[in-house]
């Protein structure tokens, strides 16, 4: 009976898993082991990361070079003395309904309901306020306001058609004016409410001969 036995070099048939037995002199096998990472790519990286709400804010950011111009701080004064003489009349009449119908816990009710409004008419006036700036830009104006809702107007000279000023009997008493300014698109129209009277008359004058510059350059 004849039997082979096998010799160096040769394979042989061994159990799967089993460690391979390399011949005297054989060179190393490369081990698998895992992966190397991705090389990175060299195209066009996406946009980098931004923080929420720091997108929106650069969005109503002024010109370059420029800082908002603000208005008086008296329009948050003629904001709140307007939410007050709105809440008396809804004040005396809602607490004379709701107690006759209701009795005195109703008045009192209606009376702390006006209390919180109007003290969140205050809060959101100064916020108001603060929110309202402009700019002059060599052939624009840009005006950006709204605290909840943020807008911000770009109104060309040479779009302008005229410029005028008003004034109700709470500004008058106050001393601020509200300048407008109207195109031909009422979309494009745009005001600056809460400025000194004497700053609103020098801005409609300055407004109005740049427009009349670009006018007739166009």
């Amino acid at each position: 009976m004849n039997e082979s036995y096998p010799t160096a070099g040769e394979p042989q048939d061994m159990p799967p898993g089993s460690p391979r037995i390399l011949p005297h002199g054989a060179p190393p096998v490369p081990q698998r082991g895992p992966l190397p990472p991705a090389p990175m790519s060299s195209g066009p990286s996406g946009p980098s990361p931004v923080p929420l709400g720091g997108r929106a804010e650069q969005a109503f950011d002024p010109p370059s070079g420029m800082t908002w111009a603000r208005v008086s701080p008296r329009l948050t004064w003629h904001r709140r003395i307007a939410v007050l003489l709105w809440a008396l009349p809804l004040t005396i009449a809602g607490a004379f309904v709701l107690s006759r119908m209701i009795g005195l816990l109703g008045g009192l009710i209606w009376l702390a309901a006006i209390i919180v409004a109007c003290a969140m008419g205050w809060i959101v006036a100064e916020l108001v306020y603060r929110s309202w700036g402009f700019a002059e830009r060599a052939d624009d104006l840009l005006v950006t306001h709204g605290f909840f809702i943020k807008h911000l107007v770009v109104v060309p000279y040479g779009r302008m058609q005229y410029v005028d000023v008003t004034a109700g009997l709470l500004e008058q008493w106050l001393g601020v004016a509200t300048v407008r300014l109207h195109t031909a698109a009422a979309a494009t129209d745009a005001r600056i409410p809460g400025l000194p009277a004497s700053d609103a008359a020098v801005l409609r004058d300055r407004l109005a001969q740049k427009g009349e510059s670009r006018s007739i350059g166009l």
